[in-house]
């Protein structure tokens, strides 16, 4: 059964409402054989991402750039997962109070030198999520979920 790695940092309500939305998502019913596995960004490891088939990653915008969570999830894994998980796919969201360019040229530049292969468009939000961006979200999980379906 294939294996989708959901890597986050959510320390506030609007980040916690949109991983839930991509949680959703990729946990529709309609949507079969595909195991969901759900890791914070400073507990996921390099196991767990060679065990995954695809990656969605989520995080807010801090000082213009992802989270230092994130940053250290990479940092762990990305050597050690390197050459094994080349091609694979991923999707993204990030949250921030004004501006996310940083953070999602972050995120690209680190998923381009891993080789992952974007699956869905980039979900980002500023200020408050409304509606819209709730629903992107869990279009988001269920694509990336719906990619692996065996």
């Amino acid at each position: 059964m294939p294996t989708l790695l959901i890597v986050h940092h959510t320390p506030s309500p609007n980040c916690q409402a949109l991983l839930e939305a991509v949680v959703s998502g990729a946990t529709d019913p309609e949507i079969e054989n595909v195991q969901v596995v759900r890791r914070a960004a400073l507990a996921a490891t390099a196991s767990d991402v060679l065990a995954a088939d695809g990656f969605l990653l989520g995080t807010p915008a801090n000082l213009g750039y992802m989270s230092g969570a994130l940053k250290h999830f990479f940092d762990q894994v990305y050597y050690p997962c390197l050459d094994e998980t080349r091609g694979r796919p991923f999707g993204y969201w990030v949250h921030g109070g004004s501006d996310v360019t940083g953070a999602v040229r972050g995120i690209e530049s680190i998923t381009t030198g891993l080789g992952w292969r974007r699956a869905a468009d980039a979900v980002t939000v500023t200020g408050t999520p409304e509606k819209p961006d709730v629903q992107a979200c869990w279009e988001l999980g269920a694509t990336l979920a719906a990619g692996l379906m065996e």
